[in-house]
């Protein structure tokens, strides 16, 4: 246990309870505070025409291990993961020298393969990889709650159930369908229409962030830009897979979409910087 303050959910000791029935996760803003970090160490106070040097790469893999290691004792899989892409996708867009970044991700392959040897990971997310690997294993156990999002998807046909009327939803079939599996209830709702339609509002935020980050006036801007197009994409990317069976199921919320009040926040505040970077560009533009 991390901290007498953290309660756990669904396996991770990663919640603090508020007054008033609140509760707020600390990891949902580690994730911005994270792309802050690394845009300080790798962008500031150079330009564009620099590369980081090894003390820059050095601290930026020290700083960033911090709150790796943190959210790997809470445990969250899910948002470890997305923390440590993070940290490789903004090193790599800061012009770090290749055989870095070589080195780096053989480090990375490395360390998953001594955590699946030596047993480091918890039996449920064992449980989870092994059904995201073969379906079929334990339709009822493990892999029940991908099973049961990918059929409300399907049921959903071209144009769906209509809003509050899927069946799979109203029955609770799906686990988790306001936080996780949020995606399985548009599917079976909206249709394929209306899930395209998210996905397509997603894409806006992304290119939208991109484009920030290509006209950024500097490279903390850019840096910072980029990191959150990474965080939502591959949030995203995940959250919408796991429903679809093409990723592993590790909990993390659909941007924008999920119920929760710390992500949502976590949200609007990379939302935002985005604006005060964007309107930074406006005024000296």
């Amino acid at each position: 246990m991390l901290s007498p303050l953290g309660v756990t959910v669904n396996g991770a000791h990663s919640w603090i309870d508020l007054p008033g029935g609140f509760q707020i996760e600390p990891s949902e803003y580690a994730k911005i505070g994270m792309i802050m970090m690394l845009a300080v160490i790798l962008g500031e106070p150079r330009n564009r025409a620099t590369r980081p040097g090894p003390a820059e790469f050095a601290l930026a893999l020290g700083c960033g291990a911090i709150p790796l290691v943190l959210v790997t004792l809470q445990p969250d899989l899910g948002v470890t993961i997305l923390l440590l892409v993070l940290l490789v996708g903004m090193i790599a867009v800061s012009g770090i020298r290749l055989r870095w970044l070589a080195g780096l991700a053989a480090a990375g392959v490395l360390a998953g393969l001594a955590a699946w040897s030596l047993h480091l990971l918890k039996p449920y997310q064992v449980q989870r990889l092994t059904s995201f690997a073969n379906p079929g294993a334990d339709p009822n156990g493990a892999g029940y709650s991908a099973a049961q999002a990918k059929i409300a998807i399907g049921s959903g046909r071209m144009f769906g159930q209509g809003l509050f009327h899927g069946q799979l939803v109203a029955g609770n079939f799906v686990p988790e369908q306001h936080t996780d599996f949020i995606f399985s209830v548009a599917g079976e709702e909206l249709g394929f229409v209306g899930g395209a339609v998210i996905i397509a509002l997603l894409g806006i935020v992304l290119v939208r962030a991109l484009r920030i980050a290509t006209r950024a006036d500097d490279m903390f801007g850019m840096l910072v830009a980029v990191g959150i197009a990474i965080w939502f994409g591959v949030q995203s990317f995940i959250n919408i897979g796991m429903t679809m069976g093409i990723t592993p199921v590790t909990g993390l919320p659909l941007p924008f979409v999920s119920y929760g009040g710390s992500a949502m926040f976590a949200d609007m505040i990379a939302v935002g910087v985005l604006l005060a970077i964007h309107r930074r560009h406006r005024v000296f533009d």
